[in-house]
């Protein structure tokens, strides 16, 4: 079986410049749903809600380089769709409730998930992003 290639992107910190091999997909991924750095896996990737660091406060690596912009909340989306709108066929064919009970029940569903989905997507974006080599080197030193 083939080995997989694994780059070696250096990462300039205060003066003195780091090797760091680029994580593979799935680790950095897992790592950015835990909200956690996808290249070291130490330190948080966001400060606050949404807003990604600018860098990691354990390896340096320059996280507010890379930009998800658009693609967790359509991932986000997508998900909660397909999840709120099985429930409801479910329930509508198994109780047939009233509009507004069907209303106070899948609204705040919706809202809870997309709110409570949304970082860890983000977070998994910007591994991903980062593991298929997103980020812009640094200039050479």
């Amino acid at each position: 079986m083939p080995q997989p290639i694994r780059t070696t992107t250096r990462w300039v910190r205060e003066g003195a410049p780091e090797a760091t091999p680029r994580p593979p997909l799935g680790t950095a991924i897992l790592r950015g749903l835990a909200n956690r750095c996808p290249n070291c896996g130490q330190a948080h990737v966001f400060d606050g809600y949404l807003r990604v660091v600018k860098e990691c406060a354990h390896c340096g690596i320059p996280l507010g380089d890379l930009r998800a912009d658009d693609a967790p909340p359509y991932i986000t989306l997508l998900l909660v769709g397909h999840i709120v709108v099985a429930l409801l066929i479910a329930v509508e064919r198994a109780f047939s409730p009233s509009t507004a009970t069907e209303v106070a029940i899948f609204l705040p569903l919706t809202a809870v998930l997309i709110l409570g989905l949304l970082r860890p997507i983000k977070g998994a974006t910007v591994g991903a992003m980062l593991a298929l080599g997103f980020l812009r080197h640094p200039p050479a030193v």
